[in-house]
């Protein structure tokens, strides 16, 4: 995992000037055989970041991690809503704040990225993907 913004050198855009779909499934398994799902979100540096996904009622209590605030529609199509890492050594009290700001802003859907494993890692990747989706400063606040 890499940490800060020249590492991001690495990954160029292809011939047409993109890094590929900005959020895409990501099929590591036969999904029909497990309770989650997996979605990949790419930032602004064109890292992808893989997710597990969770409804806003069935995520578990969560360590620190950066997490993705979704709102899935009828036609299955996502719009992500906020981004964030929880901060609190309290598992419960991270998925207490979760669940409240997704209630807040309509979110249906919570994507968890786990394999940040520091604070600074986390906070790149939650500025990585604000910045490619959201185009301002990041819901820090949310948990």
């Amino acid at each position: 995992m890499w940490t800060n913004s020249s590492d991001a050198s690495e990954f160029v855009p292809s011939e047409n000037g993109t890094y590929g779909p900005s959020d895409e499934p990501a099929l590591v398994c036969a999904e029909a055989a497990f309770d989650q799902a997996f979605h990949y979100w790419r930032g602004a540096s064109g890292r992808r970041y893989l997710h597990s996904v969770y409804s806003l009622v069935g995520c578990p209590a969560l360590p620190q991690a950066n997490f993705i605030l979704v709102r899935r529609h009828d036609d299955g199509s996502r719009e992500a809503l906020a981004f964030g890492n929880t901060k609190d050594d309290v598992m419960s009290l991270n998925l207490a704040r979760l669940r409240h700001e997704g209630a807040k802003i309509g979110a249906n859907e919570v994507h968890i990225h786990l394999l940040a494993d520091t604070a600074r890692a986390r906070r790149f990747v939650e500025a990585d993907l604000t910045a490619a989706h959201l185009h301002r400063p990041a819901t820090s606040e949310a948990a």
